[in-house]
């Protein structure tokens, strides 16, 4: 069973139905019991970093996460993946879970449109299980203002736009964030989800 955390600030039952198409049992939870019995996580997310890191301290899961995180799959979307940081810079700077190293700054895209919002290819950096069967140039729908700045170890895939943009990244072991929307991504996105359920088998 895949726990959809809800944490009052994402577009969780989109997420939801793309796990119902691909055969994936799935409940969104903010119960801590339920997150800890789940066999993987994901983290959605759609809003600012601060109003999101309120929202799970609030609902008292920060540690419940950071727990569960050492020992099944995590995968964080959008807002979701800005979460697994050190800290985020949207506003204020605010502490975010510190599931992997680096921060949360505004694109800094010249000339660009902000947000980075359609569609955009992947660029390969490093390997990851999330990727198999998945060709560098897929496009992935994106939407977000803000990126995750990180040592290129932790890279997955990045999108040119005006800059290497992180798109995806991997502890190594857990831990697995993606910017881009999978949910909405259309196949390309259901091969990620269920490449991603796979890590839970």
């Amino acid at each position: 069973m895949i726990a959809v955390i809800d944490c009052n600030v994402g577009n969780l039952f989109s997420v939801k139905n793309a796990l119902d198409f691909i055969g994936e049992k799935s409940e969104v939870t903010s119960d801590a019991a339920v997150i800890e019995k789940a066999d993987a996580l994901i983290l959605p997310g759609v809003g600012a970093f601060p109003e999101a890191m309120r929202e799970i301290n609030k609902l008292g899961l920060v540690e419940t996460i950071k727990n569960q995180a050492k020992k099944k799959p995590l995968l964080g979307i959008c807002l979701g993946m800005q979460m697994l940081f050190d800290y985020g810079y949207e506003f204020e700077k605010c502490a975010g879970l510190g599931l992997i190293s680096g921060e949360i700054k505004t694109i800094p895209a010249e000339g660009l449109k902000i947000p980075h919002m359609g569609w955009n290819s992947l660029k390969f950096k490093n390997p990851s299980p999330l990727l198999g069967g998945i060709a560098e140039g897929s496009y992935f729908y994106f939407v977000h203002s803000y990126m995750a700045f990180t040592e290129d170890k932790n890279i997955s895939t990045y999108v040119d736009y005006g800059t290497e943009v992180t798109a995806m990244v991997w502890d190594g072991k857990y831990v697995f964030g993606s910017q881009c929307h999978p949910e909405k991504s259309g196949e390309i996105g259901l091969a990620l989800l269920k490449n991603f359920c796979r890590l839970a088998d």
